[in-house]
């Protein structure tokens, strides 16, 4: 293809979709922590199959945290995503509680003690990205395919869409031309659905979604509009495929246009710079794109366990940037404290607000009263303008 002319494709996955299951229940444990003591530390993975729901891991908190409480948290998770299957029920499933106390190793490399601050919580590489293809500063292929699912979901949950069942997936290929999206060349969705729907009847259920979700006049040949290519998709979730915390990491990030440190997200608390660390370089990144000194920008930054400050703060703008980049990385050092302790307070992540970063990507999203989504805020915009004159 000529320079600049290509195609790329990303995928989501829904709420209902077996590892999203596992991400939902593992960030509901965290936020019933995190609701007892904003401290609590957590690191929660979850597995689900046929009628069956484990949770492992390590945890400190407050012992009001009972195994009975998270058994509820677990099935009142599994019920809000609408299982109620005879492979797969809210009511039915067993579920086994297997957390027990973090390290006294870890935490006390993390904890703060006399004159040393917060330190990581692992060692790691966590990348941030925006760019100027979406209004949410998103990459465009992996922000249509949340769209859809999530739409998909709205009217499944509202009762309007029956047929439909909570597992699904969607993929999106965009056409780029000079480096910018013009059209989707091919649009796959996968959902699970009632017994007596055909496969052209669930096609035209979808079908609205795709098109509201598109620009207008973007949407895809009809011979390259895939729906539930196998024919069937009856047997679906954890019944179908065993479920597990962290499998989505490119699908909860930039769907692949952007680097990855390899870190997942659900079930940590935000001493783990996977996470926090994560969020904030989209924070900045976002920012920086935000106040139009680069139309994409990338951030990567670094860690030690048990050391406070960043190793390494990467900017990237990919030729796009209207400054220096070697001085925007020393801006952002002087305007938002990258340390664990200094993310977690300026984002205000010690509280119950991640069950619902679980599904429909982590990023892109509109920031919450409440301060769910608090890195998607574009408050550095005037700093990092004044900067630069």
């Amino acid at each position: 293809m000529p320079k600049g002319t290509y195609l790329f494709t990303s995928e989501s996955v829904s709420e209902g979709h077996p590892d999203k299951v596992s991400d939902r229940v593992s960030d509901a444990v965290l936020d019933t922590f995190l609701a007892a003591d904003p401290l609590s530390r957590v690191a929660c993975e979850t597995l689900c199959t046929t009628n069956r729901i484990v949770l492992g891991g390590e945890v400190r908190g407050p012992d009001s945290i009972t195994k009975e409480l998270l058994e509820q948290v677990t099935r009142d998770a599994v019920k809000d995503i609408g299982y109620e299957q005879d492979g797969f029920h809210w009511k039915d499933a067993s579920v086994e509680i297997h957390l027990h106390q973090q390290s006294s190793d870890i935490a006390q490399g993390v904890d703060a003690s006399g004159n040393k601050d917060e330190g990581a919580g692992d060692q790691g590489i966590m990348f941030g990205y925006a760019c100027t293809e979406t209004e949410e500063l998103m990459p465009a292929p992996i922000q249509f395919s949340h769209a859809i699912l999530k739409s998909m979901a709205e009217t499944r949950h509202s009762g309007a869409d029956k047929g439909l069942g909570p597992d699904s997936k969607s993929q999106v290929t965009l056409q780029y031309v000079d480096g910018k999206p013009v059209k989707a060349t091919s649009v796959v969705v996968s959902t699970q659905h009632a017994e007596e729907l055909s496969t052209e009847q669930v096609r035209e259920i979808v079908r609205p979604h795709v098109l509201k979700c598109l620009p207008e006049g973007w949407m895809c040949d009809e011979a390259e509009f895939y729906v539930n290519p196998t024919g069937r998709f009856v047997v679906g979730g954890p019944d179908g495929d065993c479920g597990l915390t962290g499998r989505k990491i490119i699908v909860d990030t930039y769907g692949g246009a952007a680097p990855h440190g390899g870190g997942a997200f659900s079930g940590k608390d935000p001493t783990k710079v996977d996470r926090s660390a994560a969020y904030a370089a989209r924070y900045v990144a976002k920012n920086v794109v935000a106040a139009g000194l680069a139309e994409r920008c990338v951030i990567q930054l670094s860690y030690a366990i048990g050391v406070a400050k960043p190793l390494s703060v990467y900017v990237d703008t990919g030729g796009t940037g209207t400054v220096d980049e070697d001085k925007l990385s020393d801006v952002i050092q002087g305007v938002v404290d990258l340390s664990p302790r200094g993310i977690r307070e300026h984002l205000n992540l010690s509280r119950p607000i991640f069950a619902r970063t679980s599904a429909y990507g982590h990023f892109g999203r509109t920031p919450d009263d409440d301060g769910g989504f608090s890195w998607e805020k574009t408050d550095l915009v005037d700093d990092l303008k004044a900067a630069f004159g």
